[in-house]
């Protein structure tokens, strides 16, 4: 695998490499040094979700962490990680309807339309009354046809 490959093996030292810092002198020029291979290879979306990986890892069970870190990979279109991260959401808020909608959200694009038409059961009945929402969310799109899905927006 190349240094490509592994954008989260670089330093976390910003100076690293730069010849700036306590490493000056040790054979290093006072010349600026060419970048890392990795630099400027990952896209934002990317660069986003290496950030909040490392953030959870540091906190894995900060909730505002895992709501951050869950859309992005669901917009990277990484729906299983998408899936996990709403589950431990969820397990963390139980009685938030809010993470029952998007664990529902993931679920639904991961095609398990079973599970999802439970979880937007439990976001209804804990609150949540944007049917409106629902009915035109792109993330439920593959629940459009299902006989439950037409009942939970009563028609």
């Amino acid at each position: 695998m190349s240094a490509l490959d592994k954008p989260h093996s670089a330093p976390d030292d910003p100076n690293a490499g730069s010849g700036t810092g306590s490493g000056q002198g040790r054979g290093r020029s006072r010349a600026r040094q060419q970048p890392p291979a990795w630099f400027g290879t990952l896209g934002q979306l990317d660069f986003d979700i290496d950030f909040f990986e490392k953030l959870l890892a540091r906190a894995p069970e900060s909730i505002e962490v895992l709501r951050v870190l869950a859309e992005l990979v669901s917009k990277k279109g990484l729906v299983t990680r998408a899936v996990d991260l709403d589950r431990r959401i969820v397990r963390l808020l139980p009685d938030d309807f809010l993470a029952r909608y998007n664990l529902a959200c993931s679920l639904a694009r991961a095609g398990c339309p079973d599970e999802a038409i439970d979880a937007l059961s439990r976001a209804i009945l804990l609150g949540y009354d944007d049917l409106d929402h629902m009915e035109t969310d792109p993330d439920l799109e593959s629940l459009r046809t299902h006989p439950d899905f037409l009942a939970l927006l009563g028609e």
